[in-house]
Protein backbone atom coordinates (compact mmCIF):
# COMPACT_ATOMS: atom_id res chain seq x y z
CA UNK A 1 0.00 0.00 0.00
CA UNK A 2 2.78 2.40 0.79
CA UNK A 3 3.47 2.12 -2.93
CA UNK A 4 0.25 3.62 -3.80
CA UNK A 5 0.75 6.62 -1.45
CA UNK A 6 4.09 6.91 -2.52
CA UNK A 7 2.39 7.46 -6.20
CA UNK A 8 -0.05 9.31 -5.32
CA UNK A 9 1.78 12.41 -2.98
CA UNK A 10 4.53 12.05 -5.35
CA UNK A 11 1.51 12.40 -8.48
CA UNK A 12 0.09 15.73 -5.47
CA UNK A 13 3.70 17.37 -4.76
CA UNK A 14 5.27 16.70 -7.86
CA UNK A 15 9.41 16.68 -7.85
CA UNK A 16 9.58 17.52 -4.22
CA UNK A 17 7.32 14.14 -3.35
CA UNK A 18 10.09 12.34 -5.77
CA UNK A 19 12.79 13.45 -4.13
CA UNK A 20 11.27 12.50 -0.71
CA UNK A 21 10.91 8.98 -1.90
CA UNK A 22 14.41 8.65 -3.14
CA UNK A 23 15.70 10.48 0.21
CA UNK A 24 13.17 8.32 2.47
CA UNK A 25 12.56 4.74 0.78
CA UNK A 26 15.32 4.35 -1.94
CA UNK A 27 17.45 1.90 -0.22
CA UNK A 28 20.82 2.34 -2.19
CA UNK A 29 21.21 -0.95 -2.86
CA UNK A 30 19.07 -4.02 -2.67
CA UNK A 31 18.94 -5.95 0.81
CA UNK A 32 19.63 -2.90 2.77
CA UNK A 33 15.63 -1.70 2.95
CA UNK A 34 14.97 -2.32 6.51
CA UNK A 35 18.12 -0.54 7.87
CA UNK A 36 17.69 2.43 5.89
CA UNK A 37 13.86 3.08 6.72
CA UNK A 38 14.80 2.32 10.75
CA UNK A 39 15.27 5.60 11.71
CA UNK A 40 12.64 7.32 13.43
CA UNK A 41 12.47 10.31 11.09
CA UNK A 42 11.62 8.26 8.45
CA UNK A 43 9.22 5.70 9.90
CA UNK A 44 7.26 8.87 10.66
CA UNK A 45 7.37 10.46 7.62
CA UNK A 46 6.16 6.81 6.22
CA UNK A 47 3.15 6.86 8.66
CA UNK A 48 2.45 10.72 7.28
CA UNK A 49 2.60 9.90 3.47
CA UNK A 50 0.10 6.98 4.73
CA UNK A 51 -2.08 9.40 6.56
CA UNK A 52 -1.89 12.39 3.68
CA UNK A 53 -2.29 10.06 0.44
CA UNK A 54 -5.34 8.89 1.73
CA UNK A 55 -6.70 12.04 3.10
CA UNK A 56 -5.81 14.33 0.58
CA UNK A 57 -7.10 12.37 -2.30
CA UNK A 58 -10.73 12.80 -0.68
CA UNK A 59 -10.07 16.04 -0.20
CA UNK A 60 -9.08 17.00 -3.84
CA UNK A 61 -12.26 14.62 -5.02
CA UNK A 62 -14.71 16.57 -2.94
CA UNK A 63 -13.01 20.01 -3.89
CA UNK A 64 -13.00 19.57 -7.43
CA UNK A 65 -16.96 18.31 -7.49
CA UNK A 66 -17.98 21.18 -5.25
CA UNK A 67 -15.57 23.31 -7.59
CA UNK A 68 -17.20 22.54 -11.10
CA UNK A 69 -20.48 23.38 -9.36
CA UNK A 70 -19.68 26.09 -8.32
CA UNK A 71 -20.86 25.87 -4.27
CA UNK A 72 -20.06 28.15 -1.35
CA UNK A 73 -16.41 27.90 0.13
CA UNK A 74 -18.00 26.97 3.89
CA UNK A 75 -19.96 23.64 1.99
CA UNK A 76 -16.80 23.27 -0.21
CA UNK A 77 -14.16 22.93 3.28
CA UNK A 78 -17.34 20.90 5.10
CA UNK A 79 -17.13 18.46 2.18
CA UNK A 80 -13.60 17.90 1.86
CA UNK A 81 -13.08 17.53 5.54
CA UNK A 82 -15.83 14.62 5.56
CA UNK A 83 -14.21 13.06 1.80
CA UNK A 84 -10.65 13.43 3.29
CA UNK A 85 -11.33 11.69 6.65
CA UNK A 86 -14.01 8.71 4.83
CA UNK A 87 -11.10 8.23 1.90
CA UNK A 88 -8.48 8.18 4.99
CA UNK A 89 -10.40 6.11 7.53
CA UNK A 90 -12.96 3.79 5.66
CA UNK A 91 -10.61 2.65 2.30
CA UNK A 92 -6.44 4.04 3.40
CA UNK A 93 -6.45 2.52 6.84
CA UNK A 94 -8.90 -0.31 7.37
CA UNK A 95 -9.25 -1.58 3.84
CA UNK A 96 -6.16 -1.73 2.99
CA UNK A 97 -4.59 -2.16 5.96
CA UNK A 98 -6.44 -4.53 7.57
CA UNK A 99 -3.90 -7.73 6.83
CA UNK A 100 -1.70 -5.96 9.24
CA UNK A 101 -4.00 -5.21 11.94
CA UNK A 102 -5.22 -8.74 12.36
CA UNK A 103 -7.52 -9.44 8.92
CA UNK A 104 -10.87 -7.80 10.10
CA UNK A 105 -11.83 -4.77 9.05
CA UNK A 106 -14.28 -3.53 12.10
CA UNK A 107 -11.25 -4.36 14.00
CA UNK A 108 -9.15 -2.37 11.91
CA UNK A 109 -11.43 0.66 11.38
CA UNK A 110 -11.53 0.27 15.33
CA UNK A 111 -8.22 1.04 16.02
CA UNK A 112 -7.75 3.36 13.22
CA UNK A 113 -10.29 5.83 14.24
CA UNK A 114 -8.78 7.66 16.99
CA UNK A 115 -5.16 8.17 15.06
CA UNK A 116 -6.50 8.59 11.66
CA UNK A 117 -8.69 11.41 13.27
CA UNK A 118 -6.39 12.98 15.09
CA UNK A 119 -3.97 13.05 12.30
CA UNK A 120 -6.50 14.20 9.75
CA UNK A 121 -7.32 17.00 11.99
CA UNK A 122 -3.46 17.93 11.91
CA UNK A 123 -3.04 17.60 8.40
CA UNK A 124 -6.61 20.06 7.75
CA UNK A 125 -4.56 22.65 9.88
CA UNK A 126 -2.17 23.19 7.34
CA UNK A 127 -4.44 22.45 4.29
CA UNK A 128 -7.13 24.86 5.16
CA UNK A 129 -5.48 28.15 5.64
CA UNK A 130 -3.48 28.03 2.84
CA UNK A 131 -6.76 27.16 0.52
CA UNK A 132 -8.68 30.36 2.03
CA UNK A 133 -5.91 32.70 1.46
CA UNK A 134 -5.93 31.78 -2.33
CA UNK A 135 -8.88 30.51 -3.13
CA UNK A 136 -10.76 33.50 -1.41
CA UNK A 137 -8.15 36.03 -2.81
CA UNK A 138 -8.76 38.20 -5.85
CA UNK A 139 -7.65 35.46 -8.51
CA UNK A 140 -11.22 33.11 -8.70
CA UNK A 141 -9.00 30.75 -11.13
CA UNK A 142 -7.94 29.23 -7.73
CA UNK A 143 -11.43 28.03 -7.26
CA UNK A 144 -11.65 26.38 -10.78
CA UNK A 145 -10.41 22.99 -11.31
CA UNK A 146 -10.39 23.61 -14.98
CA UNK A 147 -7.83 25.88 -14.09
CA UNK A 148 -3.98 25.15 -13.68
CA UNK A 149 -3.76 27.61 -10.57
CA UNK A 150 -6.33 25.29 -8.73
CA UNK A 151 -4.03 22.53 -8.66
CA UNK A 152 -1.11 24.54 -7.97
CA UNK A 153 -3.12 25.78 -4.88
CA UNK A 154 -3.82 22.23 -3.92
CA UNK A 155 -0.54 21.02 -4.23
CA UNK A 156 0.57 23.47 -1.81
CA UNK A 157 -2.13 22.62 0.27
CA UNK A 158 -0.85 19.11 0.92
CA UNK A 159 2.25 20.52 1.27
CA UNK A 160 1.95 22.57 4.25
CA UNK A 161 -0.98 19.51 5.59
CA UNK A 162 1.98 17.27 5.41
CA UNK A 163 4.38 19.22 7.45
CA UNK A 164 1.56 19.79 10.14
CA UNK A 165 0.85 16.23 10.38
CA UNK A 166 4.16 14.97 10.70
CA UNK A 167 4.34 16.18 14.19
CA UNK A 168 1.11 14.48 15.10
CA UNK A 169 1.82 11.42 13.04
CA UNK A 170 5.55 11.14 15.29
CA UNK A 171 3.34 10.89 18.40
CA UNK A 172 1.09 8.16 16.88
CA UNK A 173 4.38 6.29 15.77
CA UNK A 174 6.28 6.62 18.97
CA UNK A 175 3.16 5.59 21.16
CA UNK A 176 2.51 2.68 18.98
CA UNK A 177 -0.80 3.57 18.23
CA UNK A 178 0.25 3.78 14.15
CA UNK A 179 3.09 1.94 11.87
CA UNK A 180 5.89 3.34 10.09
CA UNK A 181 7.33 2.27 6.94
CA UNK A 182 7.88 -1.74 6.97
CA UNK A 183 10.13 -3.93 4.46
CA UNK A 184 9.65 -7.34 3.55
CA UNK A 185 12.23 -9.50 4.63
CA UNK A 186 13.94 -10.94 1.58
CA UNK A 187 14.36 -14.92 3.52
CA UNK A 188 11.12 -15.25 4.78
CA UNK A 189 8.96 -12.51 2.39
CA UNK A 190 7.13 -11.19 5.62
CA UNK A 191 6.94 -8.13 6.62
CA UNK A 192 9.54 -6.56 8.99
CA UNK A 193 8.22 -4.86 11.93
CA UNK A 194 10.06 -1.90 13.46
CA UNK A 195 9.39 -2.10 16.66
CA UNK A 196 11.94 -4.34 16.93
CA UNK A 197 14.56 -1.47 15.69
CA UNK A 198 13.55 0.55 19.21
CA UNK A 199 10.43 2.43 18.03
CA UNK A 200 8.12 0.90 20.53
CA UNK A 201 4.94 -1.32 20.03
CA UNK A 202 2.99 -0.24 16.53
CA UNK A 203 -0.10 -2.40 16.19
CA UNK A 204 -1.88 0.07 13.82
CA UNK A 205 -1.63 0.85 10.36
CA UNK A 206 0.24 3.39 8.92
Amino acid sequence: MIRWAWVLTTFYLGPVGAICYVLVDREPKPGTHAEFVAPMWKQVFGSTLHCVAGDATGVIFAATITGLLGLPMWFDMTAEYIFGFAFGLFIFQSLFMKNIMGGSYLGALRSSFIPEWLSMNAMMAGMFPVMVTFMMGRDMRAMDPREPLYWGVMSLAIGVGFLTAYPANWWLVSKGLKHGLMSIDPGQQGLVDHAAMGHGPQPAAA
